[in-house]
């Protein structure tokens, strides 16, 4: 009697860490859910041999309709949930509308979390299942120019956290990752974002978007210790298969450094160095 794959629903898997990680697993044997916001990035994952579906996080239909997908092709379990979708909102806080503000939280937090819950039913009734969430360096310290991605961060973590304690001896495991600097699309995406919202023209802030618009803007790694998305993969897989999955799983050097400087310095202190780390121009 042959013993059905494990498999996993993925948020965000048109490219970058979602794509890398779907790639892997697959080839670990699991069963992948993939799924992506646009018609046209499920066609190309269907292409290349995924379940594909088009999950759009904005929207509480698309993520049902999604995950009836999924069960009706599973059978109705689903062992893993890797909550990868998302994107950055950049723009000085000042700068940012409430609807713009609105738009990051429905896509890293509101969505994320309507999904997980939809979830965690049937990891209840199955006694088991493991929820991982990719959150980021910026979930635990803040950078500016970020600020609608930092919250969304932080207030993902917060979250995260407390279902931890509220699944404390169901079967059910809640993981954090959090990358640093990582190759992807991440960049390009979030230059989209800022030209669609802010107006730099009438901005206190203008010469220092002038300096955020060229990192966006530059090809290849931004950052110093970038490393590539097989690196958040490596976690994610430990998160899954390990019998005793960590809270959170730190990626890349920055994040490894900021955690321990966030512990010892004070907050002045590691004010002056998120600045200069931000690349963003001064102030």
């Amino acid at each position: 009697m042959s013993i059905s794959p494990k498999s996993i629903l993925i948020t965000g898997c048109s490219s970058g860490i979602g794509l890398r990680c779907a790639e892997i697993l697959k080839e670990r044997g699991w069963r992948v859910f993939a799924t992506a916001r646009n018609v046209e990035d499920v066609t190309t994952l269907k292409e290349h041999g995924f379940e594909s579906v088009q999950l759009d996080l904005d929207r509480s239909e698309s993520i049902h309709s999604a995950l009836d997908f999924v069960l009706q092709q599973s059978g109705g379990t689903l062992d893993g949930l890797f909550n990868n979708g998302a994107y950055g909102q950049p723009g000085a806080v000042e700068d940012l509308s409430r609807e713009t503000m609105r738009r990051q939280f429905e896509t890293n937090l509101f969505g994320t979390t309507e999904l997980t819950n939809a979830v965690i039913p049937i990891m209840r009734r199955q006694g088991h299942g493991r929820i991982i969430f990719n959150s980021s360096v910026l979930g635990f310290v803040v950078m500016p120019y970020r600020g609608a991605y930092n919250a969304s961060k932080f207030a993902l973590e917060g979250l995260a956290d407390t279902m931890r304690l509220e699944l404390d001896r169901s079967g059910i495991h809640v993981s954090l990752i959090q990358p640093g600097p990582i190759e992807s699309s991440f960049r390009k995406n979030a230059y989209l974002a800022f030209k669609n919202s802010i107006n730099p023209a009438n901005s206190h802030h203008k010469a220092n978007y002038e300096a955020m618009e060229k990192r966006l803007k530059k090809p290849g790694p931004a950052a110093p210790f970038t490393l590539p998305a097989d690196a958040v993969a490596d976690k994610l897989i430990h998160a899954l298969e390990s019998h005793r999955p960590r809270t959170r799983y730190p990626v890349t050097f920055p994040t490894h450094l900021f955690a321990i400087l966030r512990r010892l310095l004070p907050d002045r202190w590691l004010d002056k160095l998120l600045i200069k780390a931000s690349g963003d121009g001064k102030r």
